[in-house]
């Protein structure tokens, strides 16, 4: 079993979708660790701002797998893939860590370089993971987030 860490965000019906999708990574997984949940304004387009917030599971899986299974539980919740890649999203689990792995895996290059350009992105993770070391840098994400330079508006939100 190795640790995969995710990212997760919605900005359509973001509370019931975070809660529902949440409770289906449980469901799948067994116990899920949950970073606290931030608001944020939208990137790269003009839209209702986000919920986000990182979660950790153990699995068996491989990154494709892994990756099927979050499209599918995406797709469940009503996810628009004709939307382009900026855009409003019900639903949105991407797979930030997979193990310590670097590189790219069945499509998915990892660790995602989303963790280190966007608050909405390391903030979580530096909450739910702050020792562990990024694959690449081998910085913790705790050191990451004290010397994160972009755009830090989050705010946090009650689940």
């Amino acid at each position: 079993m190795i640790d995969a860490y995710l990212g997760l965000g919605s900005n359509q019906n973001a509370k019931r979708n975070m809660a529902t999708g949440i409770a289906e990574l449980e469901k799948a997984f067994g116990e899920v660790r949950i970073s606290p949940i931030y608001r944020s304004p939208a990137v790269g387009f003009s839209g209702e701002d986000f919920l986000n917030a990182a979660a950790v599971v153990q699995t068996d899986m491989s990154v494709g797998e892994l990756k099927a299974w979050l499209t599918a539980l995406e797709d469940r919740h009503g996810r628009d893939r004709s939307q382009p890649k900026f855009s409003d999203r019900s639903l949105d689990i991407d797979i930030l860590l997979h193990g310590d792995k670097v590189g790219e895996f069945d499509g998915l290059e990892l660790p995602r370089d989303e963790i280190l350009k966007y608050a909405h992105v390391l903030k979580p993770l530096a909450d739910i993971a702050p020792e562990l070391k990024h694959p690449v840098t081998g910085q913790t994400f705790a050191d990451h987030w004290a010397g994160f330079e972009g755009d830090r508006s989050l705010q946090a939100v009650e689940p």
